[in-house]
């Protein structure tokens, strides 16, 4: 098995065309890529020229980014989204992708009513289910009632929805510091896709530093401040039986300025870290994990 098949790149650590972008993640040896709506309504040839790039490119969709802000509403912003979530799902379908992300809501006005949160998530799923499509519920660190997987994994059990699981994002989960130990709780099955970044600073004590460093300051694995406990994570998922995809979200202002293939070598020798040193030997820092990114 290539050592890469389970990791992709996301195509928003990437500057330039669509094209282009998917070439230099070919080339580096990744086999699936990470899609967001704007990759295919943004191509100067459309939706249709969009996907016929991705599929020329050999990659599979890891999944497809993001719906935001969707639960807890009510009357015309709860009609409103949901209209905004059955676009998304058949833009979804339409990039070949199974995957839709859903992170948790961040909205002032959404209830924290929890049956009235389940019960928009459950009928996300209901929509997602004629067009094949799982929804991965994502806890941002910074959301409004849902803001750590184990609330995220609560609330999704209560949905019950078996097309409904868990997106993990390890930024969020470093940079809440959620204890590792949850992760023994989790059904592997309901673990839908997993996320991975880190960053260079140890604390992060306001959402508004949290925000800024996750929109633009991550860093791949092994280039941050939390390669121990990055690693400690994906061991722990190792040990529970997840055997889905890892996707590098590396959202980086630095990266968008640097050539394409120099940013994918960075996200490949990540991969092979996680891969050979930690998942294989159980070795957790790399040699270069105290250099600056």
């Amino acid at each position: 098995m290539n050592l890469l098949d389970r990791f992709g790149m996301d195509t928003s650590t990437l500057a330039g065309p669509l094209e282009a972008r998917l070439t230099a993640m070919r080339q580096a040896g990744f086999s699936q890529v990470m899609l967001h709506a704007r990759d295919l309504v943004g191509h100067p040839g459309g939706v249709a020229q969009a996907v016929q790039a991705v599929q020329a490119s050999g990659l599979r969709p890891t999944g497809f980014q993001v719906l935001r802000d969707y639960e807890g509403l009510t009357g015309p912003l709860h009609e409103y989204k949901v209209d905004i979530a059955k676009s998304l799902l058949q833009t979804c379908a339409q990039s070949g992708s199974q995957l839709l992300v859903l992170s948790s809501t961040t909205s002032p006005h959404a209830s924290s009513d929890w049956d009235h949160l389940a019960a928009d998530l459950r009928k996300l799923a209901m929509l997602a289910v004629p067009l094949g499509i799982r929804i991965a519920y994502e806890a941002l660190s910074w959301g409004r009632s849902v803001n750590d997987f184990v609330t995220a994994w609560d609330l999704v059990c209560d949905a019950d929805c078996p097309n409904l699981g868990l997106c993990l994002d390890t930024f969020h989960i470093l940079a809440a510091k959620t204890p590792l130990d949850a992760i023994a709780e989790l059904d592997p099955e309901r673990i839908f896709l997993v996320q991975l970044s880190d960053f260079m600073w140890h604390e992060i004590p306001t959402f508004e530093d949290r925000i800024t460093t996750a929109r633009s300051l991550r860093v791949f694995p092994g280039e941050g401040a939390h390669s121990e406990p990055l690693a400690d994570l994906a061991l722990r998922l190792d040990r529970l039986g997840y055997v889905g995809d890892y996707s590098f979200e590396v959202f980086n202002e630095d990266y968008q300025q640097l050539p394409l293939d120099t940013v994918a070598a960075r996200a490949r020798r990540a991969a092979s870290w996680l891969h050979d040193d930690v998942l294989r030997k159980a070795a957790p820092l790399p040699p270069w994990a105290t250099r600056r990114a």
